[in-house]
């Protein structure tokens, strides 16, 4: 329990990310279960922004939809290069 001179620390980025990796982690297992190379796919939705890339299951059309795909490929070219 927390007294009331205690102090509460969030990052609002660490949060956006999570948000984001657990949104691309949801559409990728919605891609694969319906038989679709999700790889292909997120690619496809990445380069085209046409929402038709991505299936309507599992509402992963409608989830992918919330992520600029600027901040998506800005956070995918920093883990990439971080694990480089």
């Amino acid at each position: 329990m927390l007294d009331k001179n205690s102090t509460i620390t969030f990052s609002p980025i660490r949060d956006a990310d999570q948000e984001m990796h657990a949104i691309v982690v949801t559409v990728y297992e919605a891609l694969r279960e319906k038989g679709y190379n999700p790889i292909n796919q997120l690619v496809g939705y990445i380069l085209s922004e046409d929402p038709t890339y991505i299936t309507t299951y599992n509402n992963a059309r409608s989830l992918i939809r919330r992520i600029d795909r600027d901040e998506l490929l800005q956070a995918m070219v920093k883990i990439y290069i971080q694990k480089g």
